[in-house]
């Protein structure tokens, strides 16, 4: 017990003693935070959204789907537990910012390599901690989803609010091709049962491992990779990835998602890639209030009557009202907070999606049976 405490003293101490500089926020409708730096210092701007989860915030951090957002992380604690390389969805951090309230430097945990700091200034990412994270998630879930600015130089609140007047809105911006691979890539044993061609709007990382873990040979590919191309692979089933950005911005995916579906090859989309698919589908796809972002979401399978606990990240869903008129959909999953359709499936085609994580990194493993069903589709 003793030594417990002492410990606890000597991290209270090294934050204590670690060099803090300003920082601050400016939200798009004029309200101002002031707290502290962490990260490189400088200016970043993006659309602010806020996460839920209580655990998991590498994976957070380098999620494709967060390009172009500044994160607020309500769990109060940050860095408490370090930086581990392996924990990683992309190559490096998506996110465009971070606002916390405790940023803490020494972690305490062993397989850890590296503090959230130092990850951050080597990724150049800016953020501010020390702020009320209650206060401003109660007021960006009120006022809705807005840009934000996030400086820790010399910058008066006047020059920050002309600097983030610049920034356009989240709404009918592209950022998928931002964040997709140049270059295909494989994955998985070249002589595995099957072969999946994804489409990469912003992958992460486990939904690859998902499917090779299932005995899948990937080849990935550039989100702007025509149908043509990619069947060169011979796929058993195509999968459409996650990604940022608004859906109704990107005819090159949805042309290509169309193509699929003609030809009846088996197709799985996740996240943006529900969108995509609802797009070619032709059911409309809308900016929502605030969006879902965390770990603990409830979902309805229609189908089984069974409830899983989601893992979720996304600011755009597709509109219900469509989807009623639409003979060829199926409704099989539903948000039960607030009924958004969270799952789809084609009656002619095969073809499904779902708006959340299956892969749910970090998450519950609910709905993993997903990556079960895809398999079982290529199969038939």
């Amino acid at each position: 017990m003793l030594s417990f405490f002492i410990f606890a003293q000597i991290l209270a101490t090294l934050n204590n003693s670690i060099t803090k500089f300003s920082a601050t926020l400016v939200l798009a409708d004029g309200t101002v935070f002031k707290g502290t730096s962490i990260g490189k210092i400088g200016t970043t701007t993006g659309e602010i959204c806020f996460n839920t989860g209580m655990t998991g915030y590498q994976e957070v951090f380098t999620d494709p789907s967060y390009f172009g957002q500044i994160l607020i992380e309500t769990n109060v604690h940050i860095g408490n537990y370090g930086i581990h390389l392996d924990e990683i969805e992309s190559d490096d951090i998506k996110i465009a910012g971070l606002v916390c309230k405790n940023f803490n430097v020494p972690y305490s945990r062993k397989m850890a390599g590296q503090t959230v700091q130092d990850y951050f200034a080597l990724n150049n990412i800016i953020g501010i901690a020390d702020v009320d994270t209650r206060e401003i998630v109660l007021h960006v879930r009120n006022k809705g989803a807005m840009n934000c600015i996030i400086s820790s130089e010399e910058k008066t609140v006047d020059e920050l609010k002309a600097e983030l007047a610049k920034v356009p809105s989240m709404q009918g911006l592209e950022l998928s091709s931002k964040v997709s691979t140049e270059k295909v890539y494989y994955l998985g044993n070249e002589s595995a049962s099957k072969r999946v061609a994804v489409l990469d709007l912003g992958v992460k990382k486990n939904i690859l491992r998902c499917l090779v873990d299932r005995d899948c040979h990937l080849a990935v590919f550039n989100g702007k990779t025509s149908f043509e191309e990619m069947m060169k692979f011979k796929p058993d089933g195509f999968m459409i990835s996650n990604g940022p950005g608004d859906p109704a911005t990107m005819d090159y995916a949805v042309q290509t998602v169309k193509t699929i579906l003609e030809k009846n090859v088996p197709l799985f989309g996740i996240c943006l890639g529900h969108q995509i698919l609802a797009e070619a589908s032709g059911i409309e796809t809308f900016k929502m209030h605030n969006g879902h972002r965390g770990l603990n979401h409830p979902v309805k399978n229609l189908l089984t009557g069974k409830c899983e606990i989601t893992s979720q990240n996304h600011g755009f869903s597709v509109k219900s009202e469509d989807v009623e008129k639409n003979k060829d959909i199926q409704v099989t999953h539903i948000n039960l907070n607030d009924n958004t359709i969270e799952g789809i499936r084609l009656k002619n085609k095969k073809a499904f999606s779902v708006q959340y994580h299956p892969e749910a990194a970090p998450g519950p493993h609910d709905s993993r049976y997903l990556f079960d069903d895809f398999i079982k589709m290529m199969n038939n």
